[in-house]
Order: structure tokens, then sequence, then C-alpha cells
């Protein structure tokens, strides 16, 4: 039973995406090829690399949350920076590139120069995921080559088509973390060093900056929300995962176990969907192509 996953971002909900992976291997299904689109893409590559679901699961609940934003002297303008996240990609991949995966993997990112989508699925892994995770204006821009790279959620938050290029004749499943346009936007906050008092917390949440930076990311969660809800109509995966993880912000601390539960059980209300996709195409290349397979 051979699958194509589509890994949507959404920041820290992505670490639901870990127990979809747990799942879908408990389950026998085969994972050939993945696309990832900012967190989704970070997951997406770590497991093409070769980490378990367990593995992965580990690395991030070992993590200092709070000290994966830090600034690093090459980070460009932005309001956090990659010292943490960088540190972390140099530890599990080094220089690694996309040549070394087990599986074909691709993340999706935006060059701001042209306004259009780039794929990335060639060289160094750790440039392709900070690129596909640079949430605009939040972490600074990803230059590679001539291209200024943003996070990839801009034009495509779910990679269904990139996963489609990667393996045509095989059921896409897709994990959305966006949440329903039905749903109203939260606020969010800046996230602070847990050795802040809690007092001067609440005097830099009602400062002018903090303020803005709201008004900006409940911004780019509703652009964000119908493009997803549009690349969903129009991509069409033929299985859709919708784990339960619309209370957590993007930068948010969390539980990372709690989070991979939560995309386990995502996972296992679909599981009489993906079962009938893989048959469906199973049945359809036994027609077209017989005793060949």
């Amino acid at each position: 039973m051979e699958i194509s996953l589509a890994l949507g971002g959404g920041g820290a909900k992505g670490n639901a995406h870990i127990g979809v992976l747990r799942r879908l291997e408990k389950e026998g299904y085969q994972i050939k090829s993945i696309a990832g689109t900012s967190f989704g893409g970070l997951v997406g590559v770590l497991y093409a690399h070769g980490s378990t679901p367990q593995q992965i699961q580990e690395l991030f609940a070992a993590v200092n949350q709070k000290a994966l934003y830090g600034r690093a002297p090459q980070d460009g303008p932005s309001l956090l920076g990659f010292n943490g996240i960088r540190s972390l990609l140099e530890q599990t991949v080094g220089e690694r590139t996309f040549a070394d995966l087990r599986i074909p993997c691709a993340v999706a990112a935006v060059d701001l120069n042209k306004g259009t989508e780039v794929i990335l699925s060639e060289g160094k892994l750790i440039d392709a995921v900070l690129a596909t995770i640079a949430l605009p204006g939040i972490f600074p821009v990803q230059h590679i080559q001539d291209l200024d790279l943003i996070d990839g959620g801009m034009l495509n938050p779910i990679p269904v088509s990139v996963a489609r290029k990667l393996s045509p004749s095989l059921p896409i499943v897709a994990v959305a973390l966006t949440e329903p346009m039905d749903m109203p936007i939260h606020g969010y906050k800046i996230p602070v060093p847990s050795y802040v008092p809690h007092q001067i917390v609440e005097r830099l949440s009602r400062i002018s900056l903090a303020q803005s930076l709201d008004v900006f990311l409940r911004s780019v969660d509703v652009s964000t929300k119908a493009i997803a809800y549009l690349r969903l109509h129009l991509d069409k995966p033929d299985v859709i995962v919708r784990p339960d993880v619309h209370h957590v912000d993007i930068l948010d601390e969390v539980d990372v176990v709690d989070l991979a539960q939560r995309g386990e059980q995502a996972l296992e209300a679909v599981l009489p969907e993906i079962k009938q996709a893989t048959s469906w195409f199973a049945r359809t290349r036994r027609k077209i192509f017989g005793a060949k397979l």
C-alpha cells in the first residue's frame, strides 16, 4: 500500500505530522514520497532523511522551544531569528543534500522578487528548510542563488501539487493544519523567553510592536486559510487529514507528545478513506499495466 504525503504548514501545529507518519507506518502504508510546506517541510525532510517518527518526536520534545528563535549574525532583517533552528538542523542533517535522501522529497517556498512559487528539491537540506519556514517579517528572508525566499505557505500552504509531481501514480494524503474558513481568527503574542518576569511580559504585550505583530499574523491567517481552501479545492488530494490543533498558535511552546497523538487520532479517523483510495489506485494500475505489475 503506497502513498505520497503533502504536509501542510502551521508552525508549532506541525508536530501533529509526527503522529500521522507514525500511524501510517503502523497501518503498513509505504510513504514513497513526501512534500512539505513550512513546518511540514521540516518534518518531511527529517523523515525522508531517515529519521523515524519516534526519533523526530524525541528530537522536538527535547528542544528548548524558547531558544529556537534567537538571532545570529547572518540573519537578515526580521523580528526573530533562526539561530536555534539552524543549530538543530546542523545536528540532524548537517551538510547533506536532497540527493542523500532515502525517498523523494521537496519543499515549497516563495520568491519575493518574482512573486512565484519555488519548489526546492536540490541542494543543501538546511537551506531548503530555512527557506520554507521563513514566515515573512517574522523570520529572515533566505537567499539561494538569485532568489529571495520566504515561507511557501504564502502560495501553497498544503503542497498537494508538489506531492503529485513527485508521485503522479499514487494517492495523495494531505495533512491540513489551517483552520476551517468558518473558525474565528484569534490573537497572537510575541514569544518571550521563560525567564522573563510575568509583569514584563504583560507590558511587552501592550506595546505598539506587539499589537502590530498581532494584526500582521492574524492577517496572514486570513489569507492562508483562504488560499488553503482554494488550493485543496483545485488540487484535489485523495484524502485530507485534519488534526485537532486549532487551539495552537504558530509560535507557541507546545506539548510535542500531545500534538503527535492528535495527529494519530486524525489519521485514524480517515483510515477507511485511505484504504479506499489505495485500492482504487491499485485496481487502476492493474488495468493499465496488467501482468507487468
